[in-house]
């Protein structure tokens, strides 16, 4: 896609409240904002961040032209010295972020900013739409190729999806959590990532009969040759042409190495199990089989219990839209400010009659704690900067809310990894993002992390995410210091 300017890509109120900051406070305050979200989408166990790319790319290109200061001019909502200084605007504080691939957990912050406050405020929009879609896209890939136990899993769903960025970064987001392709070539060539089709039934009809159609793609594509063959008749037309085709080419001397068939209607399970048994008996039992139709984790589910004989799964509207949950809900918060006069951070929070609303304070960080013996994770947790953890130490866990969970670890029974890189220093990006198909890589790995029971689809185990006795004794100081009258 072409560089666009994405500066004035934010909700009205970061500007209004920067002109605040800018009127009536130090605008160079230091604060620290954390971007997380506070529940897992489909109901799933976990979720795959991704979208990092993406936030580095709007931070290195975010600047306001004369075009941006005059139409925020036009609104007559901001004033000339305000103005002048977008004009001069540049990003200048530390990002912090969970690379892109990782497993997460709910409250736990994927990307943390610290920076002068208007900056950091500016930023939010921007960085939440582009972290909230993409994990929400990467997430419910995972489930659907989870789903599929190891077949090809094509992203399909560029028409469906909600306009071309979506379609786009969906696609990117797709194969970061397992699809071996996409049927989008613009995401292919921008992210140089694996394409895959086939054709459509119009190919078939433009043709005087499906055979003829048939031999015609496959005089084209005899290294690629997946046949659509429910146009007329599946079992009765579509699978015995197929067949003739391939034993044409195969007499012809052509190797048979990428070819098949592709349902797209009808009873899956039921079509597929005949069409297997007609490919065999005809001498073709390596023929892949693959299946599109409104699929999505559940239904690949059913029908692998069905016993169907699919073995290539292209699926759209309900992966590219995640159908079934539509948002990730990230959010972004407060979490301290910097304190001139003693250089340390001042623990803010955010107080809800929801317990899950309140916000952990301070400046944080996250330690992922696995078991040494099996590499599996136990549990997160979210620690203040500094904390020194040793693997050579017993460590005890206990949940925030319900204290009296907990897990004791003898010394040397787990390892410890500092999830959060730095991204940003001083405005200056120092992170190098992978290529896709090696966040793809790294992802596999990262799931392989999880215990099967956080991993399945329906009611998995929730992975715990601790808070360090420290954090944990800071965030229930401040609020004890919140006491209202009753009035």
């Amino acid at each position: 896609m072409s560089q666009r300017n994405l500066t004035l890509l934010t909700d009205l109120y970061e500007l209004t409240m920067m002109q605040g900051y800018f009127k009536e406070k130090d605008a160079n305050e230091t604060v620290i904002f954390d971007a997380f979200y506070r529940s897992n989408p489909s109901g799933n166990g976990y979720a795959i961040s991704a979208g990092l790319e993406q936030v580095i790319e709007y931070i290195n290109e975010l600047s306001f032209n004369k075009d941006d200061v005059d139409y925020l001019k036009s609104t007559g909502l901001f004033e000339e010295d305000f103005l002048d200084y977008l004009l001069k605007f540049k990003f200048s504080g530390d990002i912090y972020a969970i690379p892109e691939g990782t497993v997460v957990f709910p409250r736990e912050p994927l990307i943390k900013v610290i920076a002068p406050i208007m900056e950091a405020q500016l930023i939010e929009t921007a960085l939440l739409t582009i972290i909230n879609h993409q994990s929400l896209i990467a997430t419910k890939t995972a489930r659907v190729v989870y789903a599929a136990a190891g077949d090809g899993v094509m992203e399909f769903g560029l028409r469906r999806a909600q306009g071309p960025d979506a379609g786009i970064y969906g696609a990117r987001a797709a194969i970061i959590a397992g699809c071996v392709g996409t049927s989008n070539v613009l995401a292919g060539k921008m992210f140089g990532v694996p394409i895959k089709g086939t054709h459509a039934h119009s190919w078939i009809m433009s043709f005087p009969d499906e055979l003829t159609a048939f031999r015609n793609y496959a005089k084209l594509y005899p290294t690629s040759c997946i046949l659509l063959v429910d146009t007329y008749d599946t079992l009765k037309s579509g699978v015995p042409n197929a067949i003739k085709v391939f034993k044409e080419m195969r007499d012809a001397g052509i190797p048979l190495s990428n070819y098949g068939i592709r349902l797209d209607s009808g009873d899956l399970a039921y079509l597929s199990k005949k069409a297997k048994r007609m490919l065999v008996e005809a001498g073709f039992p390596d023929a892949i089989i693959s299946a599109s139709n409104d699929l999505d984790e559940t239904l690949i589910n059913s029908l692998k219990i069905q016993g169907a004989t699919i073995n290539s799964w292209g699926v759209g509207t309900n992966l590219i839209t995640s159908k079934d949950c539509p948002s990730f809900g990230g959010v972004y918060k407060l979490a301290a400010i910097l304190d001139k006069k003693t250089g340390q951070f001042t623990p803010k929070i955010k107080l809800s009659e929801n317990a899950e609303k309140i916000t952990n304070p301070g400046n944080k960080e996250i330690k992922r704690i696995y078991s040494r013996e099996t590499g599996k994770i136990i549990a997160d947790l979210i620690c203040l900067s500094g904390e020194i953890l040793k693997e050579s130490d017993s460590l005890l866990l206990f949940d925030p809310i319900e204290t009296w969970k907990k897990t004791y670890l003898a010394p040397e029974t787990y390892t410890i990894r500092d999830l959060m890189v730095q991204v940003f220093k001083g405005g200056e990006c120092i992170y190098h993002s992978p290529a896709v198909m090696d966040i793809q890589e790294y992802c596999k790995k990262e799931l392989n992390t999880l215990w099967e029971e956080s991993r399945r689809l329906v009611n998995p185990h929730q992975v715990y995410v601790d808070l360090s006795k420290a954090l944990w004794e800071m965030k229930n100081n401040l609020l004890d210091s919140y006491h209202f009258p009753i009035s």
